[in-house]
């Protein structure tokens, strides 16, 4: 007797198969880029350097908790939609949109920086899926996305005056 593992693993909704496939697509993005992310942060916590390294220490370590705190529910979010989700980190590299950084030493004001661009590029990349709930009036994932961009957007706020120099308002 042979399991047909996309029937067991399908969750009922009301959402249509367009509507769960591209709902589903745009959350692995996301998850991915996640991930990506919340390495990356981690990374930079472990390595972070200099005369600021409690403050920018006790900033990434919060930042990548919440940061890992999104992984979960995206996921969740794609079963409950009909989806299934990433497998493996393998699969994370793949698709993942954020870089990897194994510099064996980057500076303190580099990490940040980095951190705020990536950071930005994840509250463009939840913006982008929101369209696709939108598009599919999935307003349970839209919500929720709604919520992480504006933790994203915190996120890239705090970097952003960690990095800026008085009189240097760039």
């Amino acid at each position: 007797m042979s399991i047909d593992a996309r029937t067991v693993l399908r969750t009922p909704t009301d959402l249509r198969v367009p509507a769960t496939k591209n709902i589903s697509a745009a959350l692995n993005l996301v998850l991915a880029d996640v991930f990506a992310l919340y390495v990356k942060t981690k990374n930079f916590h472990w390595h972070m350097s200099g005369p600021h390294f409690r403050d920018y220490h006790l900033l990434l370590d919060e930042q990548a908790s919440q940061i890992f705190a999104m992984t979960d529910t995206i996921a969740e979010r794609v079963r409950k939609v009909g989806g299934s989700t990433l497998r493996s980190t393998g699969q994370i590299s793949r698709i993942q949109r954020i870089n990897d950084n194994d510099a064996d030493f980057v500076t303190p004001q580099d990490m940040l920086a980095e951190l705020l661009g990536d950071n930005r590029q994840l509250t463009i990349a939840l913006r982008e899926a929101h369209n696709v709930c939108e598009e599919f009036h999935d307003i349970a994932t839209a919500s929720l996305i709604e919520v992480w961009v504006d933790e994203t957007e915190r996120r890239s706020w705090f970097l952003y005056e960690s990095t800026r120099r008085l009189g240097n308002e760039g």
